[in-house]
């Protein structure tokens, strides 16, 4: 059984900053790559960022490329989306995800392709 955990949303102005955190527990040894998505209201769910499992790669959505950082703390079992220069379309509630299985490929930002979720965290951003 794995758990993952959301923190850090919360109400800020744009251009503003905000640190979202997904705490792992459980199962961790059988998670390997971990995302960020998002889904704003009326809106399908939407990948923002992906990091390998050891750290060293990691890919982005264009709309946050340049903006967004996702980090993780393997010893910590933590995973970090620093969010800067936030706009208002960038209004959603994101979602931390995690893949069973070890490849980092092509499929990385398809959300069916991750099975863990958790359950969420609220950022607004306000114009």
């Amino acid at each position: 059984q794995v758990q993952l955990v959301e923190s850090g949303g919360g109400l800020v102005q744009a251009g503003g900053s905000l640190s979202l955190s997904c705490a792992v527990s459980g199962r961790t040894s059988g998670v390997y790559s971990m995302g960020w998505f998002r889904q704003a209201p009326g809106k399908g769910r939407q990948f923002v960022a992906a990091i390998s499992w050891s750290g060293t790669s990691s890919h982005y959505a264009d709309s946050v490329k340049g903006r967004f950082t996702i980090s993780r703390d393997n010893a910590k079992n933590t995973v970090h989306l620093q969010m800067n220069s936030l706009k208002p379309e960038d209004t959603a509630v994101y979602y931390c995800a995690g893949r069973k299985t070890p490849e980092w490929d092509a499929k990385i930002d398809l959300y069916y392709e991750y099975y863990y979720w958790g359950k969420g965290t609220l950022v607004t951003v306000s114009s």
